[in-house]
Parts: structure tokens; C-alpha cells; sequence
């Protein structure tokens, strides 16, 4: 671009495959002018659809803002990927400068009310013009979001909404910092290699990594996930390290100082709730749920309510049995008993999966080697399902040198043409101190025809590094994470659509959990799994007996994760259907979110919210507010679909219906329409109840 220099890496389009972004040149310097020149290009292409004399049409306006942007695009998918895997302080710097100059850039162009005009205009004609179902449907979707987006307002309420919008730009990107930054603060860190008695040898050897890579030899350090629990309670004997390790992550971002989160989060909720009163809705919650499969906020609670009762029984039911096995250990010991805390539920809960199914977690770890896990599981399965295939390209670079880069292939038609080359697949899997928590799929490109574009995802996940030359043994949890995270992939790769605002995941929120579930059932299929899980030093096979046992203690342990997956969706309602006046009065984070869950009787000391609010970063800095409730609604379409393909004779077959249906269509047709044309009707809720125990 003319606005760039010529040794700007963004000045001119990738020559790489798929136009993977050249990241062996790209260094942080390059991106204050490329963004500044995507801004400018992307208010001129606005301006140019705004300016055009002869009536809206789909091709002048429609097609025309579809094409919009693309270079803005580009640099801002790598921007983002580096803010959130990469934040190296300077990455930092950055994103807080631009953060509001982002929404403050995308508001122009939403309160833009001579666009919006245009694209009413072609809305209120579309029954009139030769449009196909895609372009009908994207016609009715752009207007429904520029509508909830603050188009109709008039020019007092654009400045407010666009003042609005940037502040919280700014304080999602804030939250993110502050929580990652108390994070890494809060890693526990043990003096005494005998306070690690069980773990296994490799979870000690990846502790004592981390504490070398912060400085600390001689001792060992202990990361903390992004949700409240701990893989390592499971196995940790020493009660003490436990409760370090639980009241550590308990306490994030809330002990005052610069990384406290209380602050963020409150005026997060006031404004927001001030944004929707302004667009006419009566909460934040309720502005969501109109572009969301449920419909209306009324419809999410009695999901949610409706599962709160059971799923709090069965956790009460499940801690009895803890509670009788702690006091038994105790007794035979000749020690006192003594009432189990939270930091003792996973402790105990393995103890019961060993005793009752057979299953120890730990000595599954062996078998499930990642490397062997990622080619022989998850592309496996893939091959299996919809005969795609993998290539390493270890010539091509990512954006950290730790990440993969792989070529995703369709199957050979033996035509002698060869498969057809669908896009590439990035998988980023070690922790690091600057990258965010948690685990996550985002693009660099995205499929569509009309700009002639292939598909270029990654995923992200945060497996502790073990020490050069060791292998990396996942827990059953990181595989399952895996497999989830890579159906986001699968969804971006194998969407086929026409246009870019459609492609791969850009789906409702509470549908796009969906496929990525699906894909989490594979991780035990019989073929799949005897193809994956073998012991990294013998190669033997996961004997039969551990795997029946892993398929009878599905159901083991469901009342418990139920309930804390419940309290966190509860308190994201809580906050977001509170009224700016009712916002206006909240001044105690913690005091608040103990109401919300005492009122939805999922106040359970010994069951503590998967997220609690200073560290909820899905819906305080990654875009999922109001709508966690997403995964339950999402699951049961997914547990549906799972007993479909559990039913089928022909895996490949049902494979291919489902990514015609479902992953092919992208977010081209109304979600319901799909999983209709899938089961062959409604989604039931039964099996659902069935899976999570809850009948009856």
C-alpha cells in the first residue's frame, strides 16, 4: 500500500500458501501503520459504497461491504493472535493504545447511517430481487446487526453508543492483562520436591521447568489454569499444597493493586447495561439473546434452572460418597476426620474413579503422548470422519516458533488431479507467561468464494512444557481439550460458503460450541482411541479394561461438573440482565456474585463456580458475555447428533451428512434449519439428561 513503506511485511499480500502471514518478517513496529492504513482504506471503501448515486442494489452495496476491509483484516488477525499468545510488554503497549481505536474505527463504519440506509433499502426490497437462500439470509443478518448495533439511533445516541463502545474495548483488553498478570503471580511455587508426592514424574519435571524459566532453580513452580480448579489436585497427597494451590486461584485479580479485576468488572456491567437501555433493550442479556438459537432471556433461565436442581443433587449425592471414603482413610489411619473442602473433591473423586470403574487418570497419561495423540487421535479422526488428511510443513514459520504448521488435504478423488489442497492448520500447545489463558481456535484467513479465500485456523492451548528431550504426556482433560478445540478448527476448514460473513465459525454464539462437542466424542471411540493411546515407551495399546472403564465412568462425577459449570453461567446472567440503575447500585463483586448463586441454589462451598468474576474471562474479555450458557445450549444439539453417529453402521457416511449439514454451511442458514436437516427434526433434551445424569 502506498501508505506503508516497502519493508513493511503487511504492505502487500502473503506469497506464502494460503497466504499464511510472513511472520519470519513481521516485528512490532510494523503494526501502528499498517492499522492506521487499514483504517484509511476501509473508511475510503465505505465511502465509496456511500457515494454511489444509483439505487441500493445486493452487488453496489451487499457485495460491495463484503469486500470491504480486507486489508484491515489481515492485519488485525495477526495483531490479535500475537496479543493473545504472544504479549510481550511492547505487544501490550500496543493492544492498549488500539483497543479503542479499533471499536472506535468499527463504529464509524456500523453508525455509518447513510450505509445502513443502502442496506435497509436492499432488506426492505429483498423479496423482490433474484437473490439466492445465502444472500437472502445475509441481507436479513446484516440488517438485524447493524439494527442491534446502534444504526437506528439518532446522533446523540451514535456518540454516546461510540464512547460506550470504546471504553469497554478498552477494559476487556484491561481484564485480560490484569488477570494474566495475577495469574502468573499467583503460580505457586514449592521448595520441597516431597510436598509433590503424586504426581507423576513428568508433572514434577514440567514444575521444575517452569520454575527454571522464572527464575527460580532448585525449586518448583505451579502454574494456574484458567478455570478455578487444578489438574494436579487430583493426585497432589499433600493437603496443604492443595489448598495453596486452590485459594491461589480463588484470589485472582481480587487483592487490590494494579492487577484487581473489581473495578473492571463493575464499570464493565454499568456500561453495558447502559449501552443496552440505550438500544432499547432491557438489559445486556436481552440485547444478546436477540441475535441469539434461544431467542430471549426468558428461554436461557429456564434452561438453566431447569438443570440446577438435579445437577446440585447429584453433587450433594456425589459428596457423600467422598465425604464416607475421606472419613474411612481417616479412621484406618488413626487420624481425626474431618469435613472435605473444595481443594479435596478432586482428590477424592479420583479415589472413587480408581475404586468403583477402575480408572486412575494418572496412569493414563503414558498413553497419551501429544504428538501421538494430534496425528493418531485428532487427524485420525478427522480422516476417519471426512477423509481430509494432514501434512507437517515444518518449512512454513507461525507466530511462535513452538507452533506447528500442518497442510490440510481433502481425500483423493483418483481422478489423477490430486486432493485439493483445503488450507492450513496451526496448533500452538505449551503455556507460556505471556500468553493468555485458557484454550481457543482463531483464523488468519477464512474460506469464502467471493473473495476467493482458503482457510488458515489455529488452535491454543496451555500443556505444561516438560524439559527438552522429554515427551509430553497429556492428561485426559488436555486431551478432551484438544479434540474440542480442533472442532472449531474442523469448522473453519471444512465450511464452504460463498460469502465472508458467513465462513467457518461466524455462527451464533450459543451454536458454536456445537460441532467442537461433537468432536469431543471421538476422543473415546473405540477405533480412534486403540489408534492413539499407546504407552509412549512400550507402544503397548490402552489395555480394554481401561478403556470400558473410561466409558462406564462417563457419568461419574457429572453432579459436580454440572453445578460448577451452572453457578458460572448463572453469575454471567446475573451481572448481564441487571437494569443500569440496578447495575448503578452494585459496589461488592464478591458479595454480588454469592447472591446470584445462593438465589439460583448453586451456592455450593464445596462445588465453587467454574469461573468466579475477577477471573471469568470469557465474558470479560472474550466476547462470550451473556452468553456462556452457550455450551449447555450448544450440548444439546451435540449430544443428539453424538447418539446419531453412535447408531450409525457407516461412520464416513454419517460424517459426510454432518459436514454437509452442519460444519459446510458455516453461519450461511438459520442454525435450527441445520440441525433439523442433521436429526431429521428437533434436538431432544433427553440425551442430554441422559449423559449429564440427570433424569428423573
Amino acid at each position: 500500500m502506498a501508505e506503508l513503506s516497502a519493508d513493511n511485511p503487511f504492505a502487500n499480500a502473503s506469497t506464502l500458501p494460503h497466504q499464511l502471514p510472513p511472520f519470519a518478517q513481521i516485528r512490532t513496529e510494523h503494526f501502528p501503520p499498517a492499522i492506521e492504513a487499514g483504517f484509511a482504506e476501509h473508511l475510503a471503501e465505505i465511502d465509496a459504497i456511500t457515494a454511489v448515486e444509483a439505487p441500493a442494489s445486493f452487488e453496489n452495496t451487499v457485495v460491495a461491504l463484503e469486500k470491504s476491509g480486507q486489508y484491515l483484516e489481515r492485519v488485525l488477525s495477526v495483531f490479535y493472535a500475537l496479543t493473545s499468545s504472544d504479549a510481550t510488554p511492547e505487544m501490550e503497549q500496543l493492544e492498549a493504545e488500539f483497543s479503542p481505536r479499533i471499536a472506535q474505527h468499527f463504529d464509524a463504519i456500523s453508525l455509518n447511517s447513510a450505509l445502513y440506509d443502502r442496506l435497509h433499502a436492499v432488506h426492505e426490497r429483498r423479496n423482490e430481487l433474484e437473490l439466492s437462500d445465502e444472500q437472502r439470509y445475509l441481507v436479513e443478518r446484516l440488517d438485524l446487526e447493524y439494527r442491534l448495533s446502534g444504526a437506528g439511533l439518532d446522533a446523540a445516541g451514535k456518540e454516546r453508543l461510540a464512547a460506550l463502545n470504546q471504553r469497554l474495548a478498552s477494559l476487556d483488553s484491561e481484564f485480560v492483562r490484569n488477570l494474566q498478570g495475577d495469574t502468573n503471580a499467583l503460580a505457586v511455587v514449592v521448595d520441597d520436591i516431597a510436598e509433590l508426592a503424586g504426581l507423576a514424574d513428568s508433572e514434577i519435571a514440567a514444575a521444575a521447568q517452569a520454575a527454571t524459566e522464572a527464575e527460580l532453580p532448585g525449586k518448583w513452580r505451579i502454574t494456574l489454569p484458567l478455570y478455578t480448579g487444578h489438574p494436579w489436585l487430583a493426585q497432589l497427597h499433600n493437603r496443604e499444597l492443595r489448598e495453596r494451590i486452590h485459594r491461589a486461584s480463588r484470589s485472582r485479580a481480587t487483592r487490590g493493586g494494579s492487577h484487581d479485576n473489581s473495578a473492571t468488572v463493575l464499570e464493565s456491567v454499568r456500561l453495558r447495561a447502559e449501552r443496552a437501555a440505550l438500544l432499547g433493550f432491557e438489559s445486556h442479556a436481552a440485547l444478546v439473546a436477540a441475535n441469539s438459537t434461544a431467542g430471549s432471556v426468558s428461554a436461557i433461565d429456564e434452561r438453566l434452572s431447569t438443570l440446577a436442581a438435579p445437577a446440585v443433587r447429584n453433587a450433594q449425592q456425589e459428596l457423600a460418597v467422598l465425604q464416607e471414603l475421606a472419613d474411612s482413610q481417616q479412621r484406618d489411619k488413626g487420624e481425626p476426620e474431618f469435613t472435605l473442602e473444595a481443594w479435596d473433591w478432586a482428590y477424592y473423586a479420583e479415589q472413587i474413579r480408581m475404586r468403583d470403574f477402575s480408572v486412575d487418570e494418572a496412569a493414563l497419561r503414558p498413553y497419551f503422548e501429544a504428538e501421538r495423540v494430534l496425528h493418531d487421535g485428532v487427524f485420525f479422526a478427522a480422516t476417519l470422519i471426512y477423509g481430509i488428511r494432514f501434512e507437517p510443513r515444518s518449512d512454513l514459520i507461525a507466530h511462535h516458533p513452538e507452533a506447528k504448521v500442518y497442510e490440510v488435504f481433502e481425500a483423493d478423488e483418483g481422478d489423477g488431479s490430486g486432493a485439493k489442497s483445503l488450507g492450513l492448520y496451526i496448533l500452538d500447545l505449551y503455556t507460556r507467561d505471556i500468553k493468555r489463558g485458557g484454550a481457543w481456535m482463531s483464523n488468519y484467513r477464512q474460506q469464502n468464494e467471493l473473495l476467493g479465500e482458503t482457510t488458515v485456523v489455529f488452535n491454543v492451548l496451555n500443556v505444561p512444557k516438560p524439559p527438552e528431550g522429554s515427551p509430553t504426556l497429556l492428561t485426559l482433560d488436555e486431551v478432551e481439550t484438544l479434540f474440542h478445540e480442533f472442532g472449531h478448527a474442523l469448522h473453519a476448514l471444512l465450511a464452504h460458503v460463498t460469502y465472508p460473513h458467513f465462513g467457518g465459525t461466524n455462527v451464533r454464539r450459543d451454536f458454536v460450541e456445537y460441532p467442537s462437542q461433537v468432536n469431543e466424542s471421538w476422543l473415546t471411540h473405540p477405533v480412534v482411541l486403540a489408534n492413539y493411546a499407546r504407552h509412549h515407551e512400550t507402544g503397548a495399546v490402552l489395555p480394554e479394561s481401561q478403556f470400558s472403564a473410561l466409558k462406564a465412568a462417563a457419568a461419574f462425577n457429572q453432579g459436580f461438573m454440572t453445578t460448577e459449570y451452572l453457578a458460572a453461567s448463572v453469575l454471567d446472567m446475573a451481572w448481564h440482565t441487571l437494569s443500569p440503575t440496578e447495575a448503578a447500585r452494585i459496589t461488592d463483586v464478591a458479595q454480588f456474585e454469592r447472591d446470584a448463586l445462593a438465589a439460583a441454589g448453586l451456592l455450593v462451598d464445596t462445588v465453587p463456580t467454574r469461573y468466579s468474576s475477577t477471573y471469568f474471562q470469557h465474558i470479560f474479555g472474550g466476547g462470550y458475555s451473556a452468553g456462556y450458557y452457550g455450551y449447555i445450549w450448544s450440548e444439546v444439539f451435540d449430544a443428539a447428533s453424538v447418539e446419531v453417529f453412535e447408531a450409525a453402521t457407516d461412520v464416513r457416511a454419517t460424517g459426510e451428512r454432518f459436514r454437509r449439514s452442519i460444519l459446510q454451511a458455516g453461519g450461511s442458514r438459520p442454525p435450527q434449519e441445520l440441525v433439523r436437516e442433521f436429526l431429521g427434526g428437533d434436538a431432544s433434551i433427553q440425551p442430554l439428561l441422559r449423559r449429564r445424569g440427570l433424569e428423573g
